[in-house]
């Protein structure tokens, strides 16, 4: 069963051993991550950051009662638990596989991830236009025809990385 954790990140291998002494299996932890890239005094420069800040899932086999959550609250690592995480399996489940069909060799989340429609303004998050803003004219399979400013141009959507504004 997958539970919902807030970790301190500084002490994320001290949860994983607390879980292992209590429950008895290594846990199996998915936090989803994005690359971003940006260019500053003409040097590119690649951060990695969580999606979800603090929050990641963790997937042990005896996480389906509560008792076993409850032996868990004073592990190392560990600020709290969601308590509903049970209730909600089907849901973190699917937003779980959809971040991980979303990923990339690297395993990070892509724009794929995204929904994109022509009605938004964006703006990049990666790449040489970083900051600017822009509108998407035509969406192609994998290429986006967008209005930059005053210029026209097309660009393939896994190369940048950028969200509505």
């Amino acid at each position: 069963m997958w539970a919902v954790f807030k970790i301190d990140k500084r002490r994320e291998l001290f949860l994983s051993e607390d879980i292992k002494k209590k429950l008895g299996q290594n846990p199996i932890f998915y936090k989803p991550k994005m690359l971003l890239q940006n260019y500053k005094k003409n040097k590119l420069l690649s951060k990695e950051f969580s999606l979800l800040g603090d929050y990641v899932f963790c997937f042990h086999p005896k996480f389906n009662c509560s008792s076993s959550l409850s032996l868990l609250s004073f592990c190392r690592g560990l600020k709290y638990y969601l308590v509903g995480s049970i209730s909600s399996q089907k849901e973190i489940e699917e937003f779980i596989n959809k971040c991980k069909n979303a990923e990339d060799l690297n395993g990070n989340i892509t724009t794929n991830f995204f929904k994109i429609d022509t009605k938004n303004n964006y703006k990049f998050k990666s790449g040489p236009m970083t900051d600017k803003l822009f509108k998407i004219i035509n969406i192609q399979r994998n290429k986006l025809k967008i209005l930059l400013g005053d210029l026209k141009t097309t660009i393939n959507k896994k190369d940048y990385l950028f969200y509505p504004v």
